[in-house]
């Protein structure tokens, strides 16, 4: 079974020649290296690139180890490029090139203030190579050790990131094929990370998935955080699972940790875990924005996983709760096709016995757009007039004419009623990207 990436495929093609270091970031395991070194990699040949024109290298490969000096993988990369033709440079985990000393630098001889400075990385490297004109860069690398936010700093400005997502909805859809409902049941419990997708057997699936946190992801952010105890890191994580779609905060999960597991983690540890979390790509945190009054809130906030799959297989698959699942599936669905989402926020005045009462009610999403704003709830059912009125409570208190959607569990067409609020399943909200134009 091929899964095609079609709108990551288009990107890079699209950013192709543009003078940058193009990195592709995002959870490891997602699908970043089948992305350049299949789909890409093909797409080059069918366009008539020479096989001799692309540099490509596995830098976890067994046998590829002297590539980790920097010095050596400049080096081979230099005579790799023979003539004035355009070279394509493909770079996997790039994060396993150290940092050396060039022969001769005697570092007791540098300031100690500078001598970070003497040593050659892997930037280095990639900047030599972004500045000859006939060659285009291309790398991944593993969150433990290389994120979008170190790229863009070091690069300066020369740098584009593609953050690749696990498979959409659609994509897995596409790959499988078959009943819409029936996939949907399997990609709400087990998500779309490539390697469980692409398992049948549903056992293998889930320990497929229970591994990759067990195995590749805390190991990571021990590695890369020199953390000495990930217990921790594991319950943290464990109530961000838990608390998908709600509001939380560092206080809160403090609480919660003390209560449950009988010991403390101090808030500003909660904070700087969930940041860690965040860096890898395991989570995203959505601030709450306060509609009429046009100013965020720090805190508490929305954390969504990456993965419905990865965050059930955490919990073991003890609580699959559809109305926050779906929920984190819409929220990830909105920022895989580039939208900077918020959490929206509406106080509403209301008048009790004389006395002036205010209540604050919530958007699930407000989604930025270049030209205004869009409003969507993620509603489960709303066949209940009382649950109907509630969810579209604080979009007719938004005070503006942006486009306000409520999306809801099945397949129903889109409908827009005579308040101007439209309904859908999430099923066509997922497949069709003209419903959010």
């Amino acid at each position: 079974m091929e899964i095609n990436r079609d709108s990551y495929l288009e990107r890079l093609v699209h950013f192709m020649h543009n003078g940058t270091v193009k990195v592709v970031t995002g959870v490891r395991r997602c699908g970043k290296s089948y992305l350049l070194r299949t789909l890409f990699h093909r797409y080059l040949i069918n366009n008539g690139v020479p096989e001799a024109h692309i540099v490509e290298i596995d830098l976890e490969a067994e046998g590829n180890e002297r590539f980790w000096d920097p010095l050596v993988l400049g080096e081979y990369i230099r005579n790799r490029i023979k003539d004035n033709g355009r070279y394509y440079v493909i770079l996997d985990e790039i994060q396993r090139v150290r940092k050396t000393i060039p022969p001769g630098v005697d570092l007791s001889r540098i300031a100690p203030e500078e001598r970070e400075s003497a040593f050659v990385t892997f930037y280095d490297v990639l900047n030599g190579l972004n500045n000859r004109k006939n060659v285009d860069v291309y790398v991944t690398g593993s969150n433990s050790k290389m994120l979008s936010k170190d790229v863009m700093t070091v690069f300066r400005g020369r740098s584009t990131e593609i953050r690749v997502f696990p498979l959409s909805f659609s994509e897995v859809l596409s790959a499988k094929g078959g009943d819409k409902s029936d996939v949907w049941e399997e990609y709400l419990m087990f998500g779309g990370m490539p390697q469980a997708v692409l398992e049948p057997d549903e056992k293998e699936r889930a320990n497929i998935l229970k591994s990759l946190f067990e195995y590749v992801y805390f190991r990571d952010l021990v590695e890369r955080h020199s953390l000495k105890n990930d217990a921790v890191l594991r319950e943290i994580t464990d109530v961000a699972c838990s608390s998908v779609g709600s509001l939380v905060s560092p206080q809160k999960i403090e609480a919660t940790i003390r209560s449950v597991q009988g010991h403390s983690a101090s808030a500003p540890t909660v904070k700087k875990y969930l940041e860690y979390l965040e860096d890898a790509f395991l989570f995203e945190k959505a601030s709450r924005y306060d509609v009429r009054g046009r100013k965020y809130f720090d805190t508490p906030a929305k954390y969504f996983a990456v993965d419905a799959g990865l965050r059930n297989a955490r919990l073991n698959f003890r609580e699959p709760e559809r109305t926050h699942l779906m929920e984190n599936v819409i929220y990830n669905e909105l920022r895989r096709r580039g939208y900077s989402v918020d959490v929206g926020v509406v106080d509403i005045q209301s008048t009790v016995d004389g006395k002036r009462i205010f209540k604050r009610h919530e958007i699930d999403f407000v989604v930025n757009l270049p030209l205004g704003k869009m409003y969507i709830q993620s509603a489960f059912n709303i066949d209940d007039p009382v649950r109907k009125a509630a969810e579209t409570a604080s979009l007719h208190k938004t005070g503006d004419f942006f486009r306000k959607l409520i999306v809801t569990d099945g397949n129903r067409k889109l409908v827009t009623d005579e308040d101007g609020i439209s309904y859908v399943g999430v099923l066509q909200f997922l497949t069709n990207w003209d419903i959010m134009n």
